[in-house]
């Protein structure tokens, strides 16, 4: 009954009209929730330290399980052979085995040329290092050995270093000939290669292939295709070539072919050429055809292994080798080779070629084994694959062998074939056995060209990959341009100096992208608490008073200077000219102030001798001063007309030097914001230089009088803020907000923060002004400017409770300036006498009110009696923008008596003789 009941308005809803459906999407989306910043939203959720997990730890842990777990890792063929679906996978893995050993054959022969070493060193190479990863591979597909883009760097090192080890220490003298030299330096080169991988994967350190990207392993491979056409046409023409290394190797080499075309021997050069179109166009021919008939074949045609059969036999019984001297292979001696231990002189050589054919050849074997798991559904282990691939290579270095990886058409070949497991490829490595123990004699009278024809057949793929540039110019202009320096470094280069530039070039795009990512003044989404880029959304506005500011990458040292030059420019304020403005303008004040000190000085005195009621206290001195200044006060009792005259006196003085430091004050330019927000969301983490720039930005906007905050921070970013003691008494977690909407309603909720006035001021201020000030100000003495002109006065009503109250005249708009603080701040009128000794300390702030001014005062016959504040509690302490503390204080004003209070300004609440605002 539940279930239909609960499938009742699925149902209903179903049988909806079009347009009532989608009338039923189109409702709003509420969600109500408080204001959250980051002191809030810490209290909310609970945060807690996230637990940290040293893998370290668990290294060095040791136990049978953990050993156990450790053999499964680093042997995967313990974990899936006893799974093996004999019956499912055998017959694909047997023929799919076959397939790829067809290929193989003819690719080892054709990429061991490529290498500059004799043709058997190929077969060696298909067989020792595919036997290797059958045991300790974890990809089911890819088809481990030579591989053409290998097999030319390779060569690149062997044409470098052989002919120089010839008549060198360093190369074994039992060495007969140039071949021998070669065979030692890629095998060698072969043992450094798997040292670094497996030293690689078992720190596992396989995110290292993470830094070569797609478009640059495209772009290198394209560059090592190109290189292996040039290499190739030697032995397409029928030319003997000097061996080229180093940068512009290639360039020499095209030059080289040019300059001896015109010099060799037609017959040769026909017939090598001729011999070598046709097994091209055979093979293409056997491509196209397989290409075609892929879905009716149960396997592909072995049109290579076909063309060395058809090629061997015309070669043997045409006599090339003798009547045309077309090269051919030669002499392949049959059976295996002993294991040689590396010449260990050769590393220092070695090494920088070794780390970048390492690298190469890992980052092709985990591109592809990551394609055909993800297309079949199970998991690589990239760590694995490293250490794999690197013991293929280490062992087949110990047998000779020159550094492989995987090849793309025969894992292509491996899958299509019905290839399941790794069993494929130890079938097509067995195969390979038998080809090498018992049947490569067949092959000596095979031409050369026949091989290279079959390895320019088999770049078709890589050199298709020019197409990229295309696509790229369309869909990513910074990858097109990480492809085209890949390219030409590897060119002009070489493949180990290109690789390295390719590289360095990637990772400075990254840094170059980073220092100038994209910024943008945000603007809300009618309706909605989304706010996007308003050069972009045409219907988003910005919200009036506040300013919302993102970057499209994290800020750090690289980047920090930019992020803050942008956030200015993008504000339209000249902020950095606008506090040297203030500064100066502020100067020319202080030099007013000494002047005016001075002259309060000499005006101490006069009043001194004079015996006169009037006293100057300095702002900067300590509470102490002020408390027995306000004892000595009390000794003193004027009449209202002396206090009058004196009050109007220091008013005259006052208007004759402002101490005013806002900008409104100063004549400077307002900005059209009160706030300004910083949209943190893009940051990923922050350094020591991003913390020293949000600190300059507060600074320098709160200058300005704007506010700033932030929102929108990760966890983790909020934790490094921590770390660096970014938060203190002037940027609190309250600045941060949990998006960028909370921070928004905060800023409209309080706008344009109290200006940094002084105290002391010409202007009286009004009731109706004083009603707006909720904060009472209190300047830090270390940053007061001046001084207080303060008259004590007795009123006979409060002479018992208030045996000393200052009056002071307040600047319109200012905070209010506080006396030396007391316990008991402030009495009720219902509060008994006290006597003038006990309560002698005790201040209160007096108000001046004037008539003739805009608004109707209050009657100078009734002034304000007295201010009161009151401390909430708690009582909260903290740095406000101007510099000033702010004291979170209740603040009253009274007047003798209960008389009408209209005039008194808007906002007045009438409550006995108090009004509170």
């Amino acid at each position: 009954m539940g279930l239909a009941d609960a499938s009742g308005p699925r149902d209903t809803q179903a049988l909806l009209p079009t347009t009532q459906a989608m009338e039923l999407r189109k409702r709003d989306y509420h969600m109500e929730r408080p204001l959250l910043n980051q002191e809030q939203l810490e209290e909310l959720g609970h945060r807690g330290s996230a637990p940290r997990t040293h893998q370290w730890q668990t290294w060095l842990q040791c136990s049978r399980a953990r050993a156990h777990a450790l053999l499964l890792q680093h042997l995967p063929i313990l974990v899936w052979l006893p799974r093996y679906p004999v019956r499912d996978w055998l017959l694909g893995d047997l023929l799919s085995g076959l397939s790829v050993a067809i290929m193989q054959l003819p690719q080892g022969l054709a990429y061991a040329l490529l290498a500059g070493l004799p043709p058997v060193f190929g077969l060696y190479s298909s067989f020792y290092p595919v036997f290797i990863y059958f045991l300790f591979g974890t990809s089911r597909h890819i088809s481990v050995g030579t591989f053409a883009v290998m097999s030319v760097m390779v060569g690149s090192v062997t044409e470098s270093l052989a002919p120089q080890a010839l008549n060198d220490s360093t190369i074994n003298e039992t060495a007969r000939d140039g071949d021998a030299a070669r065979v030692q330096v890629a095998s060698t080169l072969s043992v450094l290669v798997g040292l670094f991988q497996v030293g690689l994967g078992l720190v596992h350190f396989g995110f290292v292939v993470t830094y070569l990207s797609e478009p640059l392993v495209r772009g290198y491979t394209t560059a090592a295709a190109v290189q292996v056409f040039v290499s190739q046409l030697k032995y397409v023409f029928g030319l003997h070539l000097s061996s080229h290394s180093g940068p512009l190797s290639l360039i020499y080499t095209v030059l080289e072919v040019c300059w001896k075309l015109p010099q060799s021997k037609v017959g040769t050069m026909v017939s090598t050429m001729v011999t070598a179109a046709v097994a091209g166009v055979v093979l293409v021919l056997v491509k196209l055809l397989n290409d075609k008939l892929q879905q009716q074949l149960p396997m592909p045609i072995p049109g290579e292994l076909l063309t060395l059969i058809g090629a061997t036999s015309i070669s043997y019984g045409v006599g090339l080798k003798h009547r045309f001297e077309v090269d051919v292979v030669g002499n392949i001696p049959t059976g295996l080779v002993p294991p040689v231990a590396p010449n260990s002189q050769l590393f220092s050589k070695l090494m920088g070629s070794a780390f970048a054919i390492a690298l190469v050849g890992f980052a092709i074997a985990i591109s592809l084994g990551k394609i055909f798991a993800l297309r079949h559904g199970y998991r690589v282990d990239s760590n694995q694959e490293l250490v794999a691939l690197g013991l293929s290579n280490l062992i087949g270095g110990i047998f000779q062998c020159f550094p492989v990886s995987c090849s793309m058409s025969r894992s292509l070949v491996q899958e299509s074939t019905g290839g399941n497991s790794q069993v494929a490829g130890a079938v097509s490595s067995l195969f390979i056995l038998l080809i090498i123990v018992k049947l490569g004699e067949l092959f000596r009278c095979l031409p050369k060209a026949v091989l290279a024809a079959i390895v320019i057949v088999n770049l078709k793929g890589m050199l298709g990959q020019l197409s990229d540039v295309c696509s790229l110019w369309k869909a990513n202009r910074a990858d097109l341009l990480i492809w085209l320096v890949t390219f030409m470094a590897t060119i002009l280069l070489n493949l180990d100096l290109g690789l390295v530039a390719a590289v360095i070039f990637s990772l400075l795009l990254v840094v170059v992208r980073t220092q100038r990512p994209h910024y943008s003044i945000l603007g809300q989404v009618p309706d909605t608490d989304i706010y996007r880029d308003v050069a972009e959304y045409s219907e988003a506005k910005e919200v009036p008073g506040v300013k919302v500011f993102r970057s499209s990458a994290t800020v750090y040292f690289a980047n920090a200077e930019f992020y803050s030059d942008a956030l200015k420019q993008r504000c339209g304020v000249d902020v950095d000219l606008l506090i040297s403005q203030k500064k100066k303008l502020l100067k020319k004040q202080e030099q007013l102030k000494l002047k005016q000190l001075q002259k309060d000085k000499k005006l101490q005195k006069q009043a001194a001798s004079s015996k006169d009621t009037s006293v100057s206290i300095n702002v900067n001195s300590s509470l102490e001063d002020m408390r027995s200044n306000n004892v000595e006060d009390c000794k003193a009792m004027v009449s209202p007309e002396d206090r009058m005259e004196d009050a109007t006196a220091s008013g005259q003085e006052d208007s004759k030097a402002l101490d005013v430091s806002t900008l409104k004050a100063l004549g400077l330019p307002q900005p059209d914001f009160h706030s300004l927000i910083l949209d943190l969301s893009a940051l990923s983490f922050v350094d020591t230089v991003c913390l020293k720039s949000l600190k300059n930005i507060f600074r320098d906007f709160r200058e300005i009088e704007v506010e700033v905050y932030m929102a929108a921070c990760h966890s983790p970013v909020v934790s490094q803020l921590e770390a660096g003691h970014f938060f203190d008494a002037s940027v609190t977690k309250k600045h941060l907000f949990a998006s960028v909407h909370d921070a928004v309603t905060f800023a409209l909720q309080h706008p344009r923060p109290v200006p940094d006035s002084p105290v002391s001021v010409s202007q009286d201020l009004w009731p109706a002004k004083l009603f707006f000030v909720n904060l009472l100000l209190v300047p830090t003495l270390a940053r007061a400017p001046g001084s207080l002109s303060l008259w004590p006065w007795r009123h006979p009503q409060w002479a018992q409770c208030f045996p000393c109250c200052l009056w002071i005249k307040l600047f319109l708009g200012a905070g209010v300036g506080l006396c030396p603080l007391e316990t008991d701040w402030s009495l009720p009128s219902s509060a008994p006498p006290r006597s003038p000794d006990s309560d002698c300390a005790a201040t209160c702030l007096r108000l001046c009110t004037f008539e003739g001014c805009d608004r109707a005062p209050l009657r100078s016959s009734s002034p304000l009696d007295h201010l009161q504040v009151l401390p909430r509690r708690p009582l909260h302490v903290h740095t406000h923008n101007s510099g000033m503390e702010v004291l979170g204080l209740q603040v009253q004003c009274s007047r003798p008596g209960t008389g009408d209070c209209s005039q008194a300004g808007t906002g007045w609440v009438q409550g006995g003789n108090w009004y509170m605002f």
